[in-house]
C-alpha cells in the first residue's frame, strides 16, 4: 500500500498539505513541519502534488 512521507527538515509548514488532504491525515507538528498519519493516508498523492517545496513523495 502506498503512503506519503515528509522530508521534514525541508517542510515549510506552509499548511497546502493539510487541506489538500482528503482523508485529513496531516498535522503541523510544533509549527514547523508536517506530519502524515499513516494509518488514515491512503497514498492518494494529492499532497505530493500539491505541495509547493516538493518535500512530500509517495512510496509503496
Amino acid at each position: 500500500m502506498k503512503k506519503a512521507f515528509v522530508e521534514e527538515k525541508e517542510c515549510v509548514a506552509c499548511g497546502t498539505c493539510l487541506v489538500t488532504c482528503p482523508r485529513q491525515a496531516i498535522h503541523i507538528a510544533h509549527g514547523c513541519y508536517a506530519v502524515i498519519d499513516s494509518v488514515r493516508c491512503v497514498g492518494c498523492g494529492l499532497c505530493s502534488k500539491a505541495c509547493p517545496a516538493n518535500v512530500i513523495e509517495v512510496h509503496s
